[in-house]
């Protein structure tokens, strides 16, 4: 061979090596928790399609071993909410006690492991003991992850090692800077984020226990030594910070406003986007007058520095637990005036709030609405609430005693008389003694799941839970006794407030929400023309009924969606054992893969080695009482020779297994109804003979 042959060589094997490398990064396609810095959970991934996903298959089920190693009471205190990410050819995840596994995407044969070793007996964490994911910087070659017992850890991505560099031999305990009532009161339960060299951290803080509870400092950290680099507090702790006229003094003792839920960076900028949750305690604020800013709000910081570049708050002055539960999805919307870099953020009432991403001013128009007033003794509420006008509410927000839901009348009646005895006003109603109604219920609307965008059909995507909770304040000094009397009940103290809380989810007799179905729903939105184009129930009661009745009418959904370039939209999230496909374009069900325990997680895919894989984690939740679980599974189409099992299910018709079963249980139910009257008839005509 020629000089000159040898060096084409040389370069045609430089040139196929390069395409192999960019082929294999391409691949690499779910690096954060949300698929993209951004949290969209788009993937261009287009191998499985909707002619195609009845032929997905399972491809490989990892499960962590919690099951076997842990007793029963424990496993009823976590809940498995991850969604791995894919770094580097390794599917990195954590389990509900923080131990971090690296596995191989294409077989989910455990790479490493490492087992921080948190404490799990005599420990109450706030928010059941739970990891929702971890972070990593190919770059850096780290792996981070923090803790229920408050830890951010740092371990090599090669071999899960902790960096000893790192803080203490690799972690940093994160000083809550108060006491704690009792061990789990503060924990971290989302992912962290990385940008560039720093690496930040929010706080998960019990709910309505307190009204001095944590502060919800947010915590940046150098992702070398672990050296705090700043920290944030929501509340303005000293007079002379401008936002400090909105609290009337009440920053001084009260605390939360915590960032628990996943948070979002935007590289380009440097910006770390935060969602605040509503300040302490949740249901009384006389305690803190005024709008109470910044908590309630969608906040954008600078990274390098924590300096606030600017916030917009979605409620004021928050007594209804309305936190900003999501992610803040970071997108681009092709307007009729240009495209325009934006951030959405779901809330539970419903609402979507689009914000400029550089000033975070609205996009598009929302409302100071006035809203009910006449708090309990002591409360001053805010006089407006902020309205979204261009893209509709995403639940019902009113619920009257005429709406009220049964399946029979004596458990509609029954329904109906406990709706019209609460104060029912609005989704603003204020907490009362009477008994307020908060719908949908304060982990209804749209919860930690999010949203998912597709930037190129410009559709947005959301799961929605639709039951009412009822709101009661008593007497702080009653609190013992209503526990006593009421062991079942929702009952919290809010330690340091005139009232404490009951709270029920408002339910018929026979133990169903008293609003009617669907009470899970997963909708598409187009955000530009601020239309619902179309809305699917989302979850069956085939876990829940007897004789495993699938009846049509959607359950409480925790956990998020994805979609793919193909035009599928991937979900769990729901009370029955399922992952399910929807057509992106219409909303038809048209699969389902069975799963070893409910998937109350976001599902993930990408494309590895040729091969597009859809995983989720499946292991219930705790606090809905679901069967416990902890595997990782994975689907991918059928290859030769292998064909569809039990696993998974082709839906022909949306809801046509589901009303055939809907059929049987009303015929049951008629059925029932016709032995009841016959016994009755067959009573009187004995006593009267």
């Amino acid at each position: 061979m020629t000089h000159i042959g040898v060096l084409a060589s040389q370069r045609l094997i430089l040139v196929l090596m390069l395409t192999a490398s960019l082929a294999h990064a391409e691949e690499a396609s779910w690096s954060h928790y949300g698929g993209d810095e951004g949290g969209s959970r788009y993937s261009a991934a287009k191998q499985i399609t909707p002619a195609n996903v009845d032929n997905l298959v399972p491809a490989w089920t990892f499960s962590t071993g919690d099951l076997a190693k842990r007793d029963l009471k424990t496993m009823r205190r976590r809940s498995m909410q991850v969604t791995p990410i894919l770094v580097d050819g390794k599917l990195l995840a954590c389990t509900p006690f923080n131990e971090i596994i690296a596995l191989d995407p294409a077989s989910g044969k455990q790479l490493w492991r490492f087992d921080p070793k948190i404490l799990t007996h005599d420990v109450n964490p706030a928010n059941k003991f739970n990891c929702r994911g971890v972070a990593a910087s190919i770059e850096q070659r780290r792996v981070f992850a923090a803790t229920n017992d408050a830890r951010l850890i740092s371990l090599d991505l090669d071999s899960g090692q902790p960096v000893a560099s790192f803080g203490s031999g690799g972690e940093i305990r994160v000083d809550p800077k108060t006491y704690l009532k009792w061990p789990g009161e503060f924990q971290i339960t989302s992912a962290p984020v990385v940008l560039g060299k720093t690496v930040i951290v929010g706080s998960a803080i019990a709910d309505n226990r307190r009204v001095d509870a944590p502060h919800g400092t947010v915590r940046a950290y150098d992702t070398k030594t672990g050296a705090l680099k700043w920290s944030w507090d929501p509340m303005p702790r000293e007079e002379k910070n401008s936002a400090s006229t909105g609290w009337g003094g009440g920053n001084k003792s009260v605390g939360a406003a915590n960032v628990w839920a996943p948070m979002t960076v935007d590289t380009k900028r440097g910006l770390v986007f935060l969602p605040t949750s509503s300040p302490s305690p949740d249901y009384f604020g006389g305690l803190r007058p005024g709008d109470n800013r910044h908590a309630n709000s969608v906040v954008a910081l600078k990274a390098e520095s924590g300096e606030l570049v600017w916030s917009f708050q979605t409620v004021h002055h928050d007594v209804w637990d309305r936190d900003n539960p999501a992610q803040p999805t970071l997108v681009t919307l092709n307007l009729d005036d240009g495209p325009r870099d934006v951030v959405i953020q779901p809330t539970k009432q419903g609402f979507l709030f689009v914000l400029d991403r550089e000033t975070g001013k609205p996009v598009f128009p929302v409302e100071e609405r006035p809203v009910p007033q006449g708090g309990v003794k002591g409360e001053v509420l805010s006089p407006t609430q902020p309205f979204p006008t261009h893209v509709p509410v995403l639940v019902p927000q009113t619920l009257k005693p005429d709406d009220a839901f049964g399946f029979t009348p004596w458990d509609r009646g029954a329904c109906r008389d406990l709706i019209a005895s609460a104060r029912n006003e609005g989704p603003y109603t204020p907490p009362s003694e009477q008994g307020t109604m908060l719908f949908p219920m304060s982990a209804g609307g749209s919860n930690w799941g999010g949203v998912t965008f597709d930037p190129v059909n410009q559709i947005l995507y959301v799961n929605t839970t639709r039951s009412p909770h009822l709101i009661t304040l008593f007497a702080a000094e009653k609190f013992e006794e209503r526990k006593a009397n009421y062991p079942k009940k929702g009952i919290s103290q809010q330690e340091g407030a005139p009232w404490s809380i009951s709270l029920d989810v408002l339910l018929s007799p026979l133990g169903v929400p008293c609003n009617s179905p669907p009470w899970g729903a997963l909708s598409a939105i187009d955000l530009k023309a601020g239309k619902i184009i179309w809305e699917s129930t989302l979850g069956t009661t085939e876990e829940l009924a007897p004789l495993s009745l699938a009846l049509p009418a959607g359950t409480p959904t925790l956990g998020g969606s994805l979609v793919t370039a193909s035009g599928l939209v991937f979900i769990g999230g729901t009370l029955d054992k399922y992952l399910r496909a929807f057509d992106a374009k219409s909303g038809k069900e048209i699969w389902q893969g069975r799963l070893p325990a409910a998937g109350f997680a976001t599902p993930m895919t990408y494309v590895y080695k040729g091969t597009q894989y859809v995983v989720i984690a499946a292991g219930g939740h705790g606090r809905l009482d679901t069967e416990p679980g902890d595997s990782f599974m994975a689907f991918r189409l059928a290859g030769p020779g292998e064909s569809p099992s039990l696993w998974s299910r082709t839906i022909d018709r949306p809801g046509g297994r589901m009303w055939v079963n809907l059929a049987i249980v009303t015929l049951t139910i008629v059925l029932a109804l016709w032995g009841v009257w016959w016994l009755f008839r067959r009573w009187r005509s004995f006593v009267g003979g």
